[in-house]
């Protein structure tokens, strides 16, 4: 018998007790999954083994629901094996530090003879890369640690070396040994640029990769202006109004419509009165439900599901803080439908809407660009569940347009009009959190190229703390004491006084204490330890029998102090935290060591000498094992290089001779606005070098980088001033001079100046609008849209005070080219102009230009066009 128990003990899932959560992609009676496993140490064994087999020969118990709705008892299990986070258990498994994990987890685990990481196999949807093992070719170090902090944060793992389990290669070419050993192998793993995982993390969506796969990338070798194709359908479940207009259609076509649904088996379902739903179609819900397992009852505490519309109601309030499951129509036909649990939370449309929207978003008329389909219906159906307008076609008046990228007719009217131009994020955020989310976020205003953001489009879920803090925060007096109700909540309130709190990660927890209040009213808590009885918190797991048990109490006053106790204790971090999301470049991953400069003092944690001393030598070994790296001190020189050709086609050069600048000092950006020194060859009139000026910078010549690598040494900036006599005398100006009076306008030279540009001008329109708001002013696309009265407004709300008071007649800009199709915008732009106490002024090129390098407004009548002049492009 000994024997028999240590081999038991020796087996890879001796510890683990677990259950299978069916979904619709994990189906016990469809056996499972069948697995194909490669045993430790062996070769493949080409063997069909059921999931629950593969787990119980391998030491695990399995723990039998008893029913297929049946509650799953967390305090005996350890694991839950899902494919989905959509069932019951799920935040409550959480709560009590269970592992949920995916099926591939038993099968990675049994492959590499050990357990895997549950972390790397969770369904939950916020760690989009989770299932993903990253390896990198050449990549630069500093590249990679990044790369690999974000890999781990997001649920991912990282590989040094090439192995069948490898799910993507992060390269820049295909030379790199690693990706000639994934094609001589023929291994399934894709090669893809590093943008693809920076456009990931800065949507904090998992894109499509096929536009990033090398070794012929469509963001390399398409051009700009191409149309970008949606790769696929999304199938939104229902989801895409809270008012749906038919009746369930089952989906198994195998069984007919005769099929038996058993998804609310046990279940109490609760139609609240505000479904505003006639006698007979609530009769067909009802029979509905109760072909489905379910039952229906009239009492909200005895109901496990409310079906509602409507957040204000009394019954939403009471069953959510009981931690019922609340949905609407919606949610319960999918259900139905599927004959598969999913959590109301999912989809943003399954939960009931506000009466009143959420505040300041009714100021808002929202149009859609790019989105077909389902999602089209749904995003239009969201915009008006939050409380805005929704226009089909696009106006002037509109403030929002939301498009899954920046190719059509609407994107280009909206550059035209000045309206925001945002992605679905923006609105799905906005809903989720209940707070009108900035604009300033770049995830809400970035596009990736050859993207279509409509896939991933729905993947945003309630946040239930929002939801709570704003519609059902504990501490509202429900029902009276002498009721029956609150005698079920007297009772209920006793045995789940021990709520855990708010769930979430640490990051989330710290976003939740600095969240602003919009203005909408909270129910205040109460300090009456014997006063009017509340709703009840969620039950705390409580099993007989184990060591680990927590003692229960009969006040959560205890809980309280302690969660002060630890907040306490954590402040040092939730500071360092707040003063890192100001540093430029985000919160860096992983976090700054305390050796910083900047980290913030704690002399009062200490590590105790006689606590976890395994732990810490386990930890130590494996700082041992880890590559340290040197703390660089902030840099000494932000440099913007433009015209150098040092580093012309040879990309792993520039990243290496990069690297050894920034060891030096001098860091190398591309931002013309955070830059303090501008190295050039010359004068030029470059994007950067125009930009650039604007910010004052220190103008230097580019020997000053080849005599830093060349020396490996750090070199006097002062000692390599640019001198460009011969280009300051073909544009007529001196650099010092320019730069002393871009000192004085600090940025602000076309300030209060709108600049209207045509859309096929010279050089594109982005370039003359990057120069334009770099110097302070607004720049407009003109295309000569009929009935536009964008002139007439020009100026109106931030005009310059300053240039109101002058006696010189004030003129409007319009920069154009010679070509025919901008020919014919200029009689249009100048009736537009009239009526409007300006005068009109069509433009070249080099008006703006040299105003920018001059860094003074300078006229000369060959700056101006008119219809005789002779083009010089063509």
């Amino acid at each position: 018998m000994d024997e028999e128990a240590a081999a038991a003990q020796s087996l890879l899932f001796s510890q683990a007790y677990f259950v299978i959560v069916q979904s619709q992609s994990l189906k016990l009676s469809d056996a499972e999954t069948v697995c194909i496993v490669k045993l430790a140490g062996t070769g493949w064994v080409n063997k069909e083994l059921q999931l629950t087999k593969l787990l119980v020969d391998n030491g695990a118990q399995e723990h039998t629901l008893p029913g297929p709705n049946g509650r799953i008892p967390l305090g005996e299990i350890t694991h839950i094996i899902s494919a989905t986070s959509d069932f019951v258990e799920y935040d409550d498994a959480c709560d009590a530090l269970k592992s949920v994990v995916k099926p591939d987890w038993v099968t990675a685990s049994v492959a590499k003879g050990r357990l895997a990481n549950p972390r790397s196999y969770s369904p939950d949807p916020r760690l989009f890369f989770s299932g993903l093992v990253l390896c990198c070719a050449d990549i630069p170090e500093g590249d990679k640690d990044a790369i690999m902090g974000g890999v781990l944060a997001t649920g991912g793992l990282y590989s040094s070396s090439v192995t069948k389990l490898v799910t993507h290669i992060v390269a820049l070419t295909m030379d790199h040994e690693k990706c000639q050993t994934v094609s001589k192998k023929d291994l399934k793993c894709k090669i893809v640029l590093p943008h693809w995982f920076d456009d990931c993390l800065r949507i904090g969506k998992r894109l499509d990769e096929d536009p990033y796969t090398l070794p012929n990338p469509d963001i390399i070798h398409m051009k700009p202006g191409d149309p970008v194709l949606q790769t696929k359908q999304i199938d939104l479940q229902g989801a895409s109004s809270t008012q749906p207009r038919e009746l369930p259609k089952f989906l198994d076509s195998k069984r007919s419509n005769t099929r038996r649904v058993d998804v609310l088996n046990g279940k109490k379902v609760m139609l609240c009165n505000d479904l505003d739903i006639g006698g007979h179609l609530r009769g067909t819900i009802e029979e509905l439900i109760n072909n489905s397992g379910g039952t229906v009852t009239n009492t909200v505490h005895r109901a496990d599901m409310l079906i509602c519309q409507y957040r204000e109601s009394a019954e939403y309030r009471t069953a959510s803080r009981a931690r019922k499951e609340v949905g609407n129509l919606a949610w319960l036909y999918c259900l139905i439908t599927y004959n598969s649990w999913i959590s109301p939370m999912k989809r943003l449309l399954y939960h009931p809407v506000s009466k009143r929207g959420l505040p300041g978003f009714d100021k808002f008329r929202i149009s859609v660009s790019n989105y077909t389909g389902e999602a089209r219906v749904y995003l239009e159906n969201l915009a008006i569940a939050a409380g805005g307008a929704f226009t089909k076609t696009m106006k002037e008046d509109n403030t929002h347009l939301i498009t899954a990228h920046q190719h059509s007719d609407k994107c280009e009217a909206a550059r035209e009009w000045n309206i925001n131009m945002v992605n679905h994020l923006w609105l799905e955020e906005s809903y989720a959190k209940w707070q009108i989310q900035t604009l300033s976020n770049p995830r809400y205003t970035y596009f990736p190229p050859r993207t279509n953001l409509s896939d991933v489009v729905g993947q945003t879920q309630i946040d239930r703390h929002a939801v709570e803090k704003y519609f059902f925060a504990p501490g509202t007096i429900e029902e009276s004491e002498g009721s029956e109700a609150g005698r079920l909540n007297a009772k209920a309130s006793e045995q789940h006084d021990q709520d855990t709190g708010p769930r979430g990660s640490s990051q989330d927890l710290v976003q939740d204490r600095t969240r602003p209040s919009d203005g909408t009213p909270t129910a205040p808590r109460s300090k009456q330890m014997n006063g009017p009885v509340r709703t009840p918190a969620a039950t705390r797991i409580v099993v007989d029998g184990k060591e680990d048990n927590t003692p229960s109490t009969t006040s959560s006053r205890g809980a309280k102090d302690r969660a002060a106790a630890k907040l306490h204790v954590q402040a040092a971090d939730i500071a360092l935290y707040e003063k890192e999301k100001k540093r430029i470049g985000g919160v860096i991953f992983g976090g700054r060591r305390q050796t910083s400069e900047d980290a913030v003092s704690n002399g009062s944690r200490k590590r105790s000498n006689s606590k976890d001393e395994g732990t810490a030598q386990e930890e130590l070994g494996r700082d041992k094992k880890r590559p340290k790296t040197n703390k660089l001190p902030p840099p000494a020189m932000r440099l913007l290089l433009t015209g150098y050709k040092g580093w012309e086609k040879n990309g792993k050069k520039e990243a290496e001779d990069k690297s050894r600048l920034r060891d030096l000092g001098v860091l190398v950006t591309q931002d013309p606005t955070h830059c303090t020194h501008l190295a050039s060859p010359s004068i030029v009139r470059t994007k950067k070098f125009v930009c650039a000026l604007a910010r004052a910078p220190m103008v230097i010549s580019t020997e000053f980088v080849d005599d830093c690598l060349a020396k490996d040494e750090w070199r006097d900036p002062e000692d390599y001033i640019l001198n460009d006599a011969a280009g300051e005398q073909r544009m007529g100006f001196k650099l010092s001079e320019a730069v002393s009076r871009a000192k004085n306008h600090r940025g602000q030279l076309l300030r209060g100046m709108r600049v209207y540009c045509t859309e096929t001008v010279k050089g594109g329109f982005d370039v003359y609008k990057s120069i334009i708001e770099a110097n302070g002013g607004k720049c407009l696309l003109y295309k000569g849209r009929a009935g536009s009265n964008a002139a007439s407004r020009a100026g109106g709300e931030d005009e310059d005070v300053d240039a109101m008071d002058t006696d010189e007649p004030e003129y409007l800009y319009l920069i154009s080219g010679h070509m025919p199709v901008e020919k014919a915008l200029w009689p249009k732009f100048r009736q537009l102009v009239q009526g409007t106490g300006k005068l009109p002024r069509i433009v070249c090129t080099d008006w703006l230009l040299n105003s920018a390098l001059r860094q003074e407004l300078h006229w000369d009548e060959v700056y101006e066009l008119k219809e005789g002049a002779i083009s010089n492009d063509q």
